[in-house]
């Protein structure tokens, strides 16, 4: 069994693979809502009303109170930090 130590070093170790997998999934996230909004002169955009509507709903509910299209959304994007996740400790 893995002390502590070890386990800590590991997941230190991880720190940036995980980051760059929080950055494409946040850049991911931004090309999306992008492409939702209409783009003002001044480069800003408008998003629709029942997309604010929903995101904001979805911001102010818990995980557990989430629809079960919602919940599994939410593990799709989990997943993605997994295999990196194994294969750190594989060697455990």
């Amino acid at each position: 069994m893995a002390k502590l130590s070890q386990i800590e070093a590991i997941l230190d170790a991880l720190i940036d693979d995980l980051a760059a997998i929080e950055h494409e999934r946040w850049a991911h996230w931004q090309r999306y809502m992008h492409s939702k909004g209409v783009r003002q002169a001044d480069g800003s955009l408008v998003l629709p009303a029942d997309l604010v509507e929903r995101w904001e709903r979805q911001s102010e509910t818990t995980y557990v109170d989430l629809s079960p299209e919602e919940k599994e959304s939410d593990r799709e994007q989990v997943a993605r930090y997994l295999p990196t996740i194994a294969a750190a400790l594989k060697h455990v």
